[in-house]
């Protein structure tokens, strides 16, 4: 009987912890799901957006000039509009400067197309034309999207007038470093409904942040970056594109920017006593054209150069421009 009862107050305390459990999800759930909705309605779109099949794209312009630069995000990056917000008001200064937020990212929808290089470029240069913004374009890929400038400028190269990569991944990397391409778990993408990536912003918002001097972002640019982190950050639009990435360098891989294109790479400073010798200095020195204007830029900083570089990279980027466009 003792044996019995001590059974019976164990499954007791058990049913009771995941009761416990449950409805304290079930509440983070509700809670994470009416902060969703508040924020979407006092952080709308700070850009344009537009229709791509039904479903909506955001753009975000600044400035005016005779070359537009169109700034294309990393992989993962939530918020890209607010992320390049110090490089772009540097770039807009003399350029029109265009963030295209990709589905999934920013304000941007969900979508449920395929995240093929083909795909993403169609998209990216759809979103163009319905703003009426026509090239030729100056890509300026970050990180992943060097794949898709690659695609870009080789399938469409009468709309690309130049490429200029911040720490760019291009599709010879992964041979060059005889690597293999990352994988994303499909759980992640249940990330952001679940409420998890709120409740890790309590507990760490500086790791959805950009590490960057406490000037350099403003405190509303900050506050939406969060915003949207909560309700973006690895979305199955995000975990589809990471899984994606193999075969989309295996589309591209034979492929090189287009002889006379004007190439500018930015990338990290490293340490070149590697033990084989290859840095992402040695592969950009295999990716650059034969045109006068190409050439390589090493900065200190983090992958996202433009966190911190962004005055330096500004006024080479200007200089770059000018080398291939003066009379």
């Amino acid at each position: 009987m003792k044996k019995t009862n001590r059974k019976f107050r164990l499954w007791r305390i058990f049913r009771n912890i995941f009761l416990i459990i449950t409805a304290a999800y079930v509440i983070w759930f509700l809670f994470n799901n009416t902060m969703t909705g508040l924020e979407q309605k006092n952080y709308p779109p700070i850009g344009e957006v537009v229709k791509i099949d039904e479903e909506n794209i955001h753009i975000y312009t600044k400035g005016e000039g005779e070359n537009t630069i169109v700034l294309l995000s990393g992989l993962g990056t939530a918020a890209p509009a607010l992320d390049f917000e110090p490089l772009l008001d540097e770039l807009a200064k003399e350029n029109k400067v265009v963030v295209i937020e990709g589905f999934g990212y920013g304000w941007s929808d969900i979508t449920q197309k395929e995240r093929t290089v083909e795909n993403i470029v169609e998209e990216i240069r759809a979103a163009l034309k319905k703003a009426n913004i026509h090239g030729p374009y100056i890509l300026m890929p970050h990180s992943n999207s060097g794949i898709y400038s690659m695609y870009f400028a080789n399938v469409y190269p009468e709309e690309v007038k130049a490429v200029i990569g911040i720490d760019s991944t291009l599709p010879k990397a992964l041979a060059y470093f005889d690597e293999e391409a990352p994988v994303m778990p499909k759980y992640m993408s249940y990330i952001a409904p679940a409420g998890i990536a709120r409740l890790a912003l309590y507990i760490s918002p500086e790791a959805f942040l950009p590490i960057a001097a406490d000037d350099t972002y403003s405190e509303e640019n900050l506050k939406m970056t969060k915003a949207i982190s909560a309700w973006k950050v690895y979305n199955k639009n995000v975990v589809a594109e990471a899984n994606e990435i193999e075969s989309n360098i295996e589309k591209t891989a034979d492929m090189t920017f287009p002889a006379g294109l004007p190439v500018l790479f930015f990338t990290t400073e490293e340490d070149k006593d590697t033990e084989d010798g290859k840095t992402m200095l040695t592969f950009y020195e295999t990716q650059l054209t034969d045109s006068p204007a190409s050439k390589i830029i090493t900065l200190e900083g983090h992958h996202y150069l433009h966190w911190t570089r962004y005055k330096e990279i500004s006024d080479e980027v200007s200089s770059f421009i000018e080398s291939f466009t003066a009379d």
